[in-house]
């Protein structure tokens, strides 16, 4: 088979392992960042849940200003912010100040899940299932901002500071109606396999049938999500995917689909090289954003290490 070229970039979720508290996770999430930019990472991500003891990422946009001021080159963004919970002028007020502080490295992230329990969503912007149902007008507010064009009663309304280069903008998601979102708003799109139970292929032909180019956009541009445990022998590989958390491990029960099989890959650097090619090959993308949940700092930084120098040097 032909070699593909791959860019990978990173998704933290900024986890709370064994005795560690929040202080050190968010030291770690430094630490990754900062890695994974002088590895060759194109992106660093962080995601958003609320209410989850085991993981340190609430407050998306204060860590990213954190990161940014930490790293020189390295793209940073959300994957995802969770939109519904939010009015689109905070959003896009926040990200113009990320991209003003760190010009032409800031990606804009957006997502339609909860991150939390009912209570937790609750509390945190009222009735979930009616404000994910105002998805549409959310995303068109969100889009309207970043490009200087948003009205309100009429009222032309700016999202200050203007940066010199704005957000750039993705939609995250699983499925055929996050992908449809994508390609009506002409954003880029994420398809996280990592949590997915349908198969990658079919979501991403559909975005790109359906893509209306855009100001963000004129091309339809798409990423994976996937879990991967790197380490020197297969062996060692294998024992750490199954100390890690159960968010990403493999169902031997339902692997059989082809889909569960490809939520979490196990294996040496150059056994993962091969199979971030094939899918690479299938699902018709050059960049998947990794996501690593061992529950050791240090082995899933070496993680990280090992599969950079496969994938990227």
């Amino acid at each position: 088979m032909t070699e593909r070229s791959i860019q990978l970039s990173v998704l933290d979720l900024v986890p709370v392992f064994n005795q560690a508290d929040a202080t050190i996770a968010l030291g770690q999430a430094v630490e990754l960042a900062q890695t994974a930019e002088r590895l060759g990472y194109s992106r660093y991500w962080v995601a958003e849940h609320h209410d989850m003891p085991g993981l340190a990422c609430t407050s998306t946009e204060v860590l990213l200003s954190h990161i940014g001021a930490r790293t020189q080159r390295i793209r940073i963004g959300s994957g995802a912010l969770l939109l519904p919970h939010y009015k689109p002028l905070k959003v896009a007020e926040s990200f113009h100040m990320l991209a003003s502080l760190y010009p032409g490295r800031v990606d804009l992230g957006l997502g339609r899940a909860p991150g939390g329990a009912g209570e937790v969503s609750l509390a945190l912007s009222g009735n979930f299932l009616e404000n994910v149902g105002k998805m549409p007008e959310l995303l068109d507010g969100v889009s309207k901002l970043l490009q200087g064009k948003y009205k309100y009663d009429e009222r032309p309304i700016a999202a200050r500071p203007t940066p010199p280069v704005p957000p750039d903008l993705w939609l995250l998601g699983t499925n055929k109606k996050s992908a449809a979102y994508a390609a009506e708003f002409g954003t880029g799109y994420v398809f996280g396999q990592f949590m997915s139970e349908v198969h990658g292929e079919e979501v991403l032909e559909a975005y790109r049938a359906a893509f209306i180019p855009s100001a963000h956009s004129t091309v339809s541009r798409a990423i994976v999500a996937v879990g991967v445990v790197c380490a020197e022998t297969e062996e060692e590989a294998r024992r750490l995917a199954a100390s890690g958390t159960t968010l990403f491990r493999q169902d031997d029960a339902t692997a059989e689909n082809g889909v569960s099989n490809r939520k979490l890959l196990v294996g040496t650097p150059q056994s993962l090289k091969s199979k971030l090619e094939q899918l690479s090959l299938s699902y018709g993308v050059q960049e998947f954003i990794i996501v690593t949940m061992i529950p050791d700092y240090g082995k899933r930084l070496r993680s990280y290490e090992l599969l950079a120098e496969a994938c990227l040097f």
